[in-house]
């Protein structure tokens, strides 16, 4: 990136302190500036002769303290993250009350208006399927916009509220935009009907707001040839405060 540090810079970089080569990794998948992963997934070839763990270990030394490697495997010739896929699963926070939390400021949206959880529980119900979700994406850069939402939940735990969306692929910004809209929703701006409508309208980037960054996390990245699933006791808890 040109704007500023990347994971994949940060990542190469310590490839070549660790096995003296000099490699391209690729990725399961790009974010936004500020959103977070516990489950994205890196790929690279390497004639190195180093066990697994030293990957583990040796890596997370050099990289940098916000970024950690937490499970290393072979993969088959010819794997590529991004295109093998078979489903990605987002995770998205919002805590909802009126005081700030120092502990949750960059990793939850802060919303203080009192949300609903009734409509925005019928809201994302709806929203499994497949359709053209234009509405709720961001420049697609000439993509078609239909793709298949898998599954849509929302968990709460006093002021946390947990929105998790699972689908083969997603469009720029869609689950910011939807959490957008659910928020809008609960917060009792929009009602349930009209967004669905105007969703189903699929006129591009017209329903939102787009959800801070912060607040987004790219959980699993799912695969038939091998099980990337992270550690259990590495996923987040989702805590009261």
């Amino acid at each position: 990136q040109k704007n500023g540090p990347s994971i994949q810079e940060a990542l190469e970089t310590a490839i070549t302190k660790l096995t003296g080569e000099r490699v391209r990794v690729a990725f399961a998948g790009r974010t936004d500036a500020g959103v977070h992963a516990w489950g994205q997934v890196a790929a690279f070839d390497t004639a190195s002769a180093h066990p697994l763990s030293t990957f583990v270990e040796g890596l997370t030394y050099w990289l940098p303290r916000d970024i950690a490697v937490v499970r290393a495997v072979e993969a088959p010739p010819g794997f590529d993250p991004r295109r093998h896929a078979v489903s990605r699963t987002y995770r998205y926070l919002v805590l909802n009350r009126r005081a700030r939390s120092p502990l949750w400021a960059y990793r939850a949206w802060h919303v203080r208006d009192p949300l609903d959880l009734a409509p925005m529980r019928r809201l994302i119900e709806w929203l499994p399927g497949r359709r053209d979700w234009a509405a709720l994406a961001g420049d697609a850069g000439g993509r078609s916009t239909v793709r298949t939402l898998t599954r849509a939940e929302l968990r709460a735990k006093g002021p946390l509220l947990a929105f998790e969306f699972e689908a083969p692929s997603f469009l720029p910004h869609q689950v910011r935009r939807t959490v957008g809209a659910l928020v809008e929703a609960g917060a009792g701006r929009r009602a349930v009907e009209a967004l669905i409508e105007q969703i189903e309208r699929a006129a591009p980037a017209s329903v939102g707001p787009v959800a801070p960054p912060h607040g987004l996390y790219l959980a699993r990245v799912a695969y038939r040839e091998i099980d990337l699933r992270p550690p259990e006791a590495d996923e987040p808890e989702e805590p009261d405060e």
